[in-house]
């Protein structure tokens, strides 16, 4: 069964009461962060309370990823290093989140410093877009994040509800991301109390193939959960779908029509992924 990312939540790892809030949240996920949610006078006492948290704190069944800072700063390298030894003293650590990826090569660099966790990438540079394959084809790398505000401000873009000038960059990770196999999810909204706007912008992701959005609010949680999430309608026509194929198929035939449309092979296994879906966001709830 595979493990939803539908929300996918920033949670600064400097506020001790934020952290524990994030325990209680209905996320899928949580991306404890230590690069810019952080200024830099506090980015050791975060490294250590972070650390700590993730040893003795329950956070449930959400997924748990740490972004740390780039290897080119000078926390970087002491954040992997932080994690990895957190590795060892029992702290859980789904995965290390590497900012500004253009290149495997960077992927590398943190792999050989943290060996116990797997790999993801934020795909917010140029370069980045540009490498996205050789990026998503890398052994350890599990997921993708877009970070569409730096990937806007590398291109001078401005914003548009449709996100015209992101398309390229934003359509080209999927495409990596789908051809190696690995998790994406879609950036962020930045007008928190926009339910309008946020709803559409899950909308286009969700339509586009992302498997979830990050978010920057609690307040967005449930929004983007209703959207990454199969509706009733989708269920009910992915369990008809197999249904109508197994009659077909019974009947010696090679397609099944239902609702004036063919259904063939492709489509049961796009049911049968939907309904795995909806079963691993109901054992969520359990």
């Amino acid at each position: 069964m595979t493990r939803p990312y539908r929300s996918v939540l920033y949670i600064p790892g400097s506020k001790e009461r934020a952290l524990e809030k994030a325990c209680a949240l209905a996320c899928d996920a949580i991306i404890f962060d230590l690069e810019d949610a952080v200024a830099p006078e506090e980015k050791a006492a975060a490294r250590a309370l972070l650390a700590r948290v993730l040893r003795d704190f329950d956070f449930g069944p959400r997924a748990r990823i740490v972004r740390i800072n780039g290897l080119d700063t000078d926390w970087g390298a002491a954040d992997a290093a932080a994690m990895e030894d957190a590795l060892g003293t029992g702290a859980r650590i789904d995965a290390v989140l590497v900012p500004k990826v253009s290149n495997p090569g960077m992927l590398d660099d943190v792999a050989r410093i943290v060996p116990g966790a797997d790999l993801w990438a934020m795909m917010e540079t140029a370069a980045g877009m540009l490498n996205a394959a050789a990026i998503a084809a890398h052994p350890r790398l599990k997921g993708m994040v877009m970070g569409t505000n730096d990937l806007a401000k590398e291109l001078g873009s401005r914003f548009r509800p449709d996100r015209l000038a992101l398309q390229a960059g934003l359509g080209h990770c999927l495409l990596a991301a789908r051809a190696h196999g690995k998790i994406i999810i879609d950036g962020v909204y930045n007008a928190f109390k926009d339910e309008a706007g946020l709803r559409a912008e899950c909308e286009q992701g969700r339509d586009m193939g992302f498997d979830g959005k990050t978010l920057i609010h609690p307040a967005q949680l449930d929004i983007a959960n209703a959207a990454f999430a199969p509706s009733e309608a989708e269920i009910d026509l992915a369990r008809r779908q197999i249904a109508a194929f197994a009659e077909a198929k019974a009947a010696g035939q090679g397609v099944a029509v239902l609702d004036g449309r063919i259904v063939e092979n492709l489509h049961v296994a796009t049911a049968n992924a939907l309904l795995a879906r909806a079963q691993a966001i109901a054992a969520l709830a359990e």
